[in-house]
């Protein structure tokens, strides 16, 4: 009872929103089957066990032994903000009050000797007496005890009767224990006022009347989750983000927004008095992006004024009633519960006077309500109550009736079908938005954190739907023992039959992954790669086949029509995109695939090369894998990439004719399934095409359905890939339309720093991507360019740039500019020097190689703003371009100048296989 009302009081200004038990007898453990959040206390009967003890939902059960002074917290339990910090401040004040910290060293009051605690029990009873609580044969027993310790005083003072100094000591531990009280109680209240200091800021008031919210509240977002993140300090966004999705800060906030219309609940209102006062105090204080902790400063005020509410007390409450038990079996020392008692606790019904009574006064309260004429405030204040708290009514659960219990558990399973759909649909309307946003079609609404978050209680909803009635001495606990026991159990071999071979794989190298995973997390790796592969509804329905004998007759699962829609919910999320299983367990090692794709016309000449490919993701890249002669697939494993977004290609050279044209590179990931294409269109070898003997690709991930179905019927367009051949030929292109292009690169950059860092996409996508900057930059510098048409041969701005260094340095060598009005300087210097390096290096990457190497350095060294205008006045443009070229156009150049130098504010960071083998 201690620990239940210490939890729940210590949450301020939240309120615990779910089932609430302090004490669970015997009839009522049925309550623990329950598949929502619930605060329940067992007893602990002596010489038990924790082993012998199996609970329901143990993967997401906090079990708390008091007696043991042990915690048992679940799985990936993220830790509270300054958790470390906090604990020491707390040690702090319980060493003020002569506590051990650590616990364990509390010890109850105890007497020198049996007639002092004789004479305490005969004044406690005394007490009772007095109050009220004693009557009849107790009565009379007490009489006649009163009796016998009068004749045994002899007329003597008794030592256990009270005297001034004993009422001066209980005053004194009483204040004590207040103090105590109050400043732990401000501690974790400045934690939280630290931390949601501005939460007002971020609520969304977008319903004008109370009826409208009301009308709509199931679709209505009343925080601004993402914005509110986006202020925290990287430590807390793990605990926030899941601390967001609760009910209680969900019910927090909805009593802010219905204050608008109706008055602030007592806790909140004291909340944001609080918030106020220290904004008041320390108005500097605004960043709450310092992860600075800062102690309680209120600790010795709080504590005066408890000893104020002490020494001028208006009321003193009564004894609470006795328990139908024998007397002097509830007797305690103050400031301590009694010990709970089996016998009473394995009581079917409860048949106290006391009891009986409370519950005849609530439903004569709840009449008079009924009938009462609420003035429009109050009607508002009661449809608050109504609509914000939906949990299940207290007194209904401590019915132990056959059919109340039958009547909870249909409550139950309608509650988890609700969530299913509530969850659901917020995945896909923020998923749908990611994917809006990433396309340019409208701003992100989610960040990958928050993504995760989503996904962790998706996976916490389906651990309480598969556990809900689930046969305990068949099955240890939730999903994830069926899961595995499903896969080795000998009794249950037959039930393989209903998973497919693919589905039997998974299961498998779920529980042979290198992660060192318990069972509750190689559950939720099966759903992370279910939810992934868009397959998770298929599985589940499989797996529920013939499991009927493994529940109880209450269970989720039996109900065939809500398990139906339950996996029809479910089935919905196959319409979006998840990474969820590629982006979180990173550690692992994953089998690819690659298979190299030439133009079917020149199929013969890859038996002639000796390629060798390296695949780049966003968490690393496989090394350098050589393929054999005459080989176009390739099968590898290695640690998992994470998402694939750059492959190099190239041969050695070696062998007649070693040259082919590719048209492009597809990488199969053998676990998840997705394909991932690298298009090309370009030749691989020397004296064709630019002589490249390596490529670097930009992949695009595939849908399921095909390369012509790239992004069709999953709602995410394809992303951009490696410019083809065919776009290369801009020589007749429209100015007008290519400087729209390199501003709409650029622009696509800036928007991409000014992201969430953890929703930004590809960087290498934008930079060498169809539309990026290097392809817009090389159109821009190829229109106008002069060529030889007589012999139709490929022209590349990369011979241009490097004439131009040559022409550079011969007139620096020889001082004498001819007229020429370049400046000699830093950035002809550092043109010059990034040019000739890049000519140098060991790789044989082509003139666009070089040229997109070019790009890249110069973004990334913010230089490129400035070699541009040195290029446009070096004479031998004159020479080389068209009079109407966009190089040669004075205002042309200054904007793209300016749209460079935009960039310079950004930190651009580029991958090792754009950069390998260059030293600047």
């Amino acid at each position: 009872m201690t620990v239940a009302e210490g939890i729940t009081t210590l949450l301020f200004p939240f309120q615990w929103q779910h089932i609430y038990l302090p004490i669970v007898s015997a009839p009522l453990h049925h309550l623990l089957d329950a598949p929502v959040p619930f605060l329940m206390g067992i007893q602990h009967r002596d010489g038990a066990q924790r082993s012998s003890l199996h609970l329901p939902h143990e993967a997401n059960l906090c079990f708390v032994d008091i007696d043991n002074h042990c915690v048992e917290a679940p799985e990936d339990l993220p830790v509270f903000p300054d958790q470390t910090e906090l604990i020491q401040e707390l040690s702090e004040i319980l060493l003020r009050f002569g506590l051990p910290p650590q616990g364990g060293g509390i010890t109850k009051p105890t007497t020198t000797t049996s007639l002092r605690l004789s004479s305490l029990v005969l004044e406690d009873l005394m007490e009772d007496r007095r109050n009220g609580n004693l009557g009849g044969e107790e009565l009379a027993v007490l009489e006649r005890l009163q009796a016998l310790a009068q004749r045994c005083e002899g007329g003597k003072t008794s030592e256990g009767r009270k005297t001034l100094g004993n009422v001066f000591e209980e005053e004194e531990e009483e204040l004590k224990a207040a103090k105590l009280n109050i400043q732990l109680r401000e501690v974790f209240a400045g934690r939280f006022a630290a931390i949601f200091g501005r939460y007002e800021e971020f609520v969304i008031h977008s319903a004008l009347d109370l009826d409208s919210w009301l009308s709509n509240r199931e679709g209505t977002f009343n925080f601004d989750k993402v914005s509110f993140l986006s202020v925290q300090p990287a430590p807390y966004l793990r605990f926030l983000s899941r601390f967001l999705e609760t009910s209680m800060f969900s019910s927090f906030v909805e009593g802010k927004v219905i204050s608008r219309w109706a008055d602030r609940e007592p806790l909140q209102q004291l909340f944001d008095n609080r918030l106020e006062r220290e904004r008041l105090y320390d108005p500097d204080d605004n960043d709450s992006c310092n992860c600075r902790y800062r102690k309680c400063t209120t600790l010795f005020e709080s504590a005066q004024a408890a000893e104020r509410r002490l020494l001028r007390a208006d009321h003193t409450a009564i004894h609470p009633h006795l328990l139908d038990m024998r007397i002097g079996q509830g007797r305690h020392h103050p400031g301590y519960f009694p010990k709970l008692q089996a016998d009473v606790l394995a009581q079917g019904q409860n048949t106290n006077k006391w009891s009986n009574r409370v519950m005849a006064s609530r439903r004569t309260k709840s009449k008079r309500s009924t009938v009462t004429d609420h003035s429009g405030a109050d009607n508002d204040l009661r449809q608050k109550h109504t609509f914000v708290r939906k949990n299940l009514c207290q007194s209904k659960l401590l019915d132990p009736s056959p059919q109340i219990i039958t009547q909870t558990h249909r409550e139950f399973v309608d509650e988890l079908l609700s969530e299913c759909r509530l969850k659901t649909k917020r995945m896909l309307m923020e998923r749908m938005g990611k994917e809006s946003a990433e396309v340019g079609q409208g701003e992100a609404n989610i960040t990958g954190l928050q993504e995760n978050t989503l996904i962790h209680g998706l996976c916490d909803l389906l651990e309480r739907t598969w556990g809900h009635g689930l046969q305990l001495k068949q099955v240890r606990h939730t999903q994830t023992s069926n899961l595995t026991w499903l896969m080795s159990s000998d009794d249950l071999q037959k039930h393989r039959t209903c998973l497919s071979s693919c589905e039997q794989i998974h299961i498998m190298f779920i529980q042979t992954m290198s992660e060192g995973l318990s069972e509750v997390g190689q559950a939720r790796a099966w759903i992370h790669l279910a939810l992934e592969k868009k397959m998770l509804s298929q599985h589940l329905k499989d797996l529920l086949t013939n499991q009927e004998q493994l529940y109880k007759p209450h269970a989720f699962l039996l109900c065939e029509e809500e398990r139906e829609q339950f996996l029809f919910h479910l089935l919905s999320l196959n319409t979006v995109d998840y990474l969820c299983f590629t982006r979180v367990f990173t550690s692992i090692s994953i089998p690819y695939r690659v298979a190299i794709i030439p133009m079917k016309k020149l199929s013969i000449a890859m038996a002639t090369v000796n390629p060798w490919v390296c695949v780049s993701g966003e968490v690393g890249d496989s090394g350098v894998i050589q393929m054999q002669r005459n080989t176009q697939e390739i099968f590898f494993q290695c640690k998992n990439l994470g998402r694939l977004s750059t492959l190099q290609l190239g041969q050695e050279n070696s062998g007649l004719l070693a040259k082919c044209l590719i048209d492009c590179v597809m990488v199969y990931n053998e676990i998840t399934g997705h394909t991932y294409k690298f298009p090309c269109g370009r030749w691989l070898g020397k004296g064709v095409g630019d002589g490249s003997l390596e490529r670097v690709l930009i992949g695009q991930l595939v849908s399921p359905g095909g390369e012509e179905d790239a992004g069709r019927g999953t709602g995410t367009l394809p992303e951009l890939a490696s410019p083809s051949q065919s776009i290369r030929t801009v020589l007749g292109s429209f100015g007008s339309r290519i400087q729209e292009d390199m501003r709409e690169a650029a622009n696509n950059l800036v928007k991409h720093f000014h992201k969430h860092e953890q929703e930004r996409g590809n960087l290498t996508v934008l930079l060498c991507g169809e539309g990026g900057l290097v392809l817009s930059l090389e159109k821009f510098l190829l229109h106008g360019l002069k060529t030889n048409r007589l012999f139709q041969r490929n022209v590349f701005v990369w011979d241009f740039i490097e004439k131009a260094v040559v022409s550079m340095e011969t007139d620096d060598q020889m001082a004498d500019l001819q007229g020429s009005t370049l400046k000699k300087g830093p950035p002809c210097d550092s043109l010059c020097h990034y040019v000739n390096t890049i000519n140098v290096s060991p790789r044989n990457i082509g003139k666009e190689g070089k040229f997109q190497l070019f790009v890249c350095l110069g973004i990334r060294d913010r230089l490129l703003s400035q070699w541009l205008p040195l290029l446009a006045e070096c004479p031998l443009t004159a020479r080389a371009y068209e009079e109407d070229a966009l190089l040669r156009d004075c205002a042309a150049v200054n904007s793209l100048s300016r749209i460079l130098h935009t960039l310079d504010e950004f930190t651009i960071t580029l991958e090792m296989a754009l950069v390998k083998g260059v030293d600047l």
